[in-house]
């Protein structure tokens, strides 16, 4: 596993680069999610321009006048951080042997934060001070959906990640109640789901503000958001965040840390041995296992895997290590972060391949999510995930919710051709 990027180019390229660790595994591929899901999205938004399904919206602004306070400001405080964080980082003791609690604390270098932001905030003035006029003047754009992909996908990521964040803490509410600033503040702990839903109620109003459909827009988001999906799955299987499945019992852990075939009596044995492990990660005595040996000459690590040094330091730990990400699963597990990636990539494909097809606005999202609900629904049935006993059938929380966009989609399928909407433009 590699937690972060030091960890994964050390492995690989023989580099020792104290200053990738920064770099959470996670949110590297989370941020190149987010880029291949503006650049689809943006390609999609210029074919539908190109059908006439959009407009564009007219804005005046000013030219040749001098950089505003506000803009100045807005350079200067990304400078600051960059400066105070980033290259504090480098001058600051043992900020690269912890690093999410060096970025979560007020640790930092104040020179280096004032002079970068100066810094900035000067090029900025600089780059409005070359374009000035002796009489700034005001000109009317043309700005179509595609100009905006920028601020909808940070849109998306904003209220994506707060919605992700409360629906895995209502999902999780017996811890969060034990240290709510952790669980806000922790990096770990997201539920795709929840922000789905928050970022997508955010761009509906964004859409209505500045006039695109929102019918197209989710549309033209589709084959972004199941391809995100996939990529992002990349980066809870390198970084082992804990979203993998329940036990295999096909395969135990040695005492060095690797995975190794089990008969049923040495599965008993480190079940037993461990069973205070489990029965808090399973929040009952009931263990989830079942048990499934390779086929198809397939590796044993798609059937079972043990997260060695995983992010979240689960499991037990390796003789003589010392620090952050020394554990390692005694049981292996389905490595289901694989499965989500491998089955989303090919889910993309096909909508990528047949979006053409879909002539009816909203048909080609109603597709999206009812094989979405239908992937997710069937893959938590081999997850670890917190279950709702209350509940007939006992579902989580991502089987409801998936089970809710299987219907969703369904009806939206249904009711595609009876959307009316008028096209305006904004003078």
């Amino acid at each position: 596993m590699y937690p972060n990027l030091y960890y994964a180019f050390k492995d690989i390229f023989h580099v020792d680069w104290s200053f990738l660790k920064l770099i959470n595994s996670f949110g590297f591929f989370v941020a190149i999610s987010f880029i291949l899901a503006a650049w689809t999205l943006t390609l999609e938004l210029r074919r539908k321009q190109s059908l006439g399904l959009l407009i564009y919206t007219e804005q005046t602004i000013i030219v040749g006048g001098k950089a505003s306070i506000a803009d100045l400001l807005i350079n200067f405080l990304l400078g600051f951080v960059m400066g105070f964080k980033i290259i504090g980082a480098f001058v600051t003791p043992n900020a690269f042997n912890d690093p999410q609690s060096y970025i979560l604390s007020s640790q930092g270098n104040l020179t280096f934060g004032l002079l970068l932001g100066l810094i900035f905030a000067g090029l900025r003035w600089w780059e409005r001070y070359k374009q000035k006029l002796d009489k700034p003047e005001s000109r009317i754009i043309r700005i179509w959906p595609q100009d905006r992909v920028g601020d909808i996908v940070i849109f998306a990521a904003l209220f994506g990640f707060a919605g992700a964040k409360f629906f895995n803490n209502l999902e999780n509410w017996d811890e969060f109640i034990k240290n709510p600033l952790a669980g806000l503040a922790s990096f770990s702990g997201l539920t795709f789901y929840g922000g789905l839903i928050c970022a997508t109620i955010a761009l509906y109003f964004y859409a209505r503000k500045f006039q695109i459909p929102f019918i197209h827009l989710c549309d033209a988001a589709a084959p972004g958001l199941m391809l995100a999906y996939a990529v992002g799955r990349i980066g809870c299987q390198v970084a082992g965040d804990g979203d993998w499945g329940i036990l295999n019992s096909a395969f135990v852990s040695n005492a060095e840390g690797h995975l190794i075939p089990a008969t049923t009596v040495q599965f008993n044995q480190i079940l037993q041995s461990n069973q205070h492990f489990y029965a808090e990660q399973f929040a009952t005595s009931t263990v989830q296992a079942i048990h499934v040996q390779p086929f198809w000459g397939l590796p044993n690590w798609l059937f079972g895997y043990n997260y060695p040094h995983n992010v979240i330091n689960e499991g037990v730990s390796y003789f003589g290590c010392q620090g952050n990400y020394c554990n390692y699963l005694p049981i292996s597990v389905f490595p289901t972060p694989f499965y989500e990636t491998v089955i989303c990539l090919i889910i993309f494909a096909a909508i990528w391949s047949f979006r053409k097809n879909f002539k009816v606005p909203g048909r080609l999202f109603a597709v999206y999510l009812i094989v979405n609900g239908v992937e997710r629904f069937f893959i938590e049935k081999i997850r670890v995930n917190l279950k709702y006993n209350g509940l007939p059938f006992h579902p989580t929380q991502a089987e409801l919710i998936a089970l809710g966009l299987f219907i969703a989609g369904i009806v939206l399928f249904w009711y595609a051709p009876k959307i009316k909407f008028t096209k305006t433009k904004s003078v």
